[in-house]
């Protein structure tokens, strides 16, 4: 799905478009760019504070000690 964005740039961000487009990029190539690595970081931090709750869940720790002695058994080694 296409869409077309418009926003408006203040100082910094004119800059910053200036400093990604200077070899050429189109400003839209480079948008495009900026919003998925923003949304990849963001997911990066979602999944570190997940991983962050659970790893301070003491239930959630103590079910995982539970699984890993069960699976001991299973061992090849």
């Amino acid at each position: 799905m296409a869409a077309t964005i418009t926003f408006r740039t203040d100082d910094e961000t004119r800059l910053a478009l200036e400093e990604l487009t200077a070899d050429g990029t189109p400003v839209s190539a480079v948008v495009r760019a900026a919003l998925m690595e923003a949304a990849s970081r963001h997911a990066r931090a979602r999944l570190r504070a997940e991983a962050a709750a659970l790893a301070a869940d003491p239930e959630d720790r103590a079910e995982a000690a539970q699984v890993l002695r069960d699976l001991e058994s299973l061992r090849a080694w």
